[in-house]
């Protein structure tokens, strides 16, 4: 009777979604009593659902095995496609190759028509999505979702509809392709479907959104992530990916330490789950903020520990470059990653903006021109405020490497207003930067002061230390400095103003901290002042933070 009250506890935490409740009153019960086939998925189910990986794989196979010994088949290959999709989201893909085959050849042998069918059609029309082809995803999707329907299945039904909806999107057909994304996930909201069914629906959408640089459609479905995550007790899978994307919204809207929190809390979370491919995004996107926070050796230690994951590593780490005066580098990089790209419409359209600017850099107006084009073409190919606001930007650039401040003025106030719109801090602010270039060159300082002291206060707010320096060496005028700094005192005054340790400045700067120190012991002695705070307020004295 014992046993039985457990089991029954077991379920009804199951269907609460208190995932440790259930795993551990059926992993009770079954230690005194073997539990039935569908209370064995249920135990995988929950284990899988609490990040314990091996518990999961035990109870979906032990499960296989009941279903088969009562000639459910079709329970059976169920078992054996989620074994699959587990297996190899977790790296082991010989295994999960293995229990896919195995579905197949149950499905096979008991000639059985079942939506289980379907399921196993999945992973190719999957594969051909994941490796850039989406018009025979979509076909194969296609029949995917005629057995779905047919047998009124709502995981497959929902799941087939949501991978047609991201084929259509990579076709380039967004309009259509998000009607049935949106209509897809009515399913999961509703909540018709399974945890692990749900947990890979919502990822895929968000990404979806990602890739056409739809935000509003991103942030949304990462706060409804958010809040499915927060309702289900421990759960481990795709909480950590739902971080990520709440990283990198906090990053736009300008809230850098709260998204460095975040990721880092990502990080540690998905450390926890063996082979979890998700972390290499987490440590991309945590470099991403190191790099634009000044931080450049630990910016570095993060890419290099997200190449180890497999996740593309650039345009970030050439950027990085571009930042440390490791230009040639940077050129190389950047070049060989766009050139990989053509074709790709999503890829390129997320390295041509760093490509630009590392071009621009190294004096090559011509293809930085070439490219800012085709940013053009894209923004209009999308129909996104983000990807708009990305051309413009890069448009201004050239335009300003090239001579023509007035149009490079115009093209920069339209990026500005668009930032402002999407509430893009430090974007609007780069765009302001630019502007003051631009307004230089017309002789209108006044307003250039005014557009770089605009951006100078975003810096300063946002802890971007990178971007103070290049304020700082745009802000230098020919005449005696104040208090007989140098012009390179003069930049490591305006960093300390803002707050920073010598270590940050020196990666700003790229010096060492050593260097930085003999500067400080110099900026002291010419101010005749003896601390960090009264250099500070020296600084702030004299219109220099």
């Amino acid at each position: 009777m014992r046993t039985t009250d457990t089991v029954v506890r077991g379920q009804q935490a199951y269907a609460r979604r208190a995932w440790r409740d259930a795993y551990e009153e059926l992993a009770a019960a079954d230690a005194h009593a073997l539990l039935g086939a569908e209370d064995l998925n249920r135990l995988g189910t929950a284990a899988y659902l609490i990040g314990e990986d091996e518990a999961a794989v035990d109870g979906m196979a032990r499960a296989h095995r009941e279903f088969l010994a009562h000639g459910d088949s079709g329970r059976a290959v169920r078992c054996a496609f989620w074994l699959g999709v587990i297996l190899h989201h977790r790296g082991r893909h010989a295994e999960g190759s293995g229990w896919l085959s195995r579905g197949q050849r149950v499905l096979d042998e008991s000639g059985e028509d079942c939506v289980e069918r379907g399921y196993l059609l999945a992973p190719a029309a999957l594969q051909a999505l994941d490796g850039g082809d989406p018009e025979t995803a979509y076909a194969g999707f296609g029949e995917v979702l005629a057995i779905a329907d047919r047998f009124a299945d709502p995981d497959l039904m929902a799941l087939s509809r949501l991978s047609r909806g991201h084929a259509l999107v990579l076709l380039g057909e967004a309009r259509r392709g998000l009607a049935l994304l949106d209509e897809a996930m009515l399913a999961v909201t509703m909540g018709d479907i399974s945890p692990i069914a749900a947990g890979i629906m919502y990822c895929e959408m968000i990404i979806a959104c990602r890739q056409i640089f739809d935000l509003r459609r991103a942030q949304e479905w990462t706060a409804a992530l958010s809040r499915w995550c927060a309702d289900q007790q421990e759960l481990k899978p795709y909480r950590g990916q739902c971080l990520i994307h709440r990283s990198e919204i906090m990053q736009l809207r300008g809230e850098w330490s709260d998204a460095l929190a975040e990721v880092t809390d990502a990080c540690t979370h998905l450390a926890e789950l063996p082979g979890e491919p998700v972390l290499g995004m987490a440590l991309y996107q945590q470099g991403e903020l190191l790099r634009l926070r000044g931080a450049f050796g630990r910016a570095e230690q993060a890419y290099r520990k997200s190449s180890e994951w497999g996740h593309p590593v650039h345009p970030g780490l050439a950027l990085l470059r571009l930042a440390q005066g490791r230009l040639d580098d940077a050129v190389a990089a950047i070049r060989r990653v766009t050139d990989e790209a053509e074709g790709d419409r999503v890829k390129r359209s997320r390295v041509l903006a760093a490509f630009v600017e590392i071009m621009l850099a190294a004096g090559d107006t011509g293809a930085a021109r070439t490219a800012a084009a085709d940013l053009d073409t894209l923004a209009l190919d999308f129909d996104a405020p983000y990807l708009r606001a990305v051309a413009a930007s890069a448009r201004g650039a050239v335009l300003l490497a090239e001579g023509d401040a007035s149009a490079a003025c115009d093209a920069l106030r339209r990026a500005w207003t668009t930032w402002l719109q999407l509430d893009a801090p430090y974007e609007a602010a780069r765009v302001r930067l630019l502007m003051s270039q631009a307004c230089e060159r017309m002789a209108d300082h006044d307003t250039a002061a005014m557009e770089r002291d605009a951006a100078r206060r975003v810096f300063e707010q946002l802890g971007a230390v990178p971007a103070l320096a290049e304020v700082a060496k745009l802000s230098r005028t020919s005449h005696d400095e104040p208090g007989g700094l140098t012009a390179r005192e003069l930049d490591v005054l305006r960093l300390v103003a803002t707050g920073v340790t010598n270590r940050e400045i020196a990666d700003a700067l790229v010096i060492s901290e050593k260097t930085v120190a003999r500067h400080m012991n110099n900026i002291f002695t010419k101010l005749g002042v003896s601390s960090r705070a009264a250099a500070t307020a020296y600084a702030y004295e004299h219109g220099l933070a």
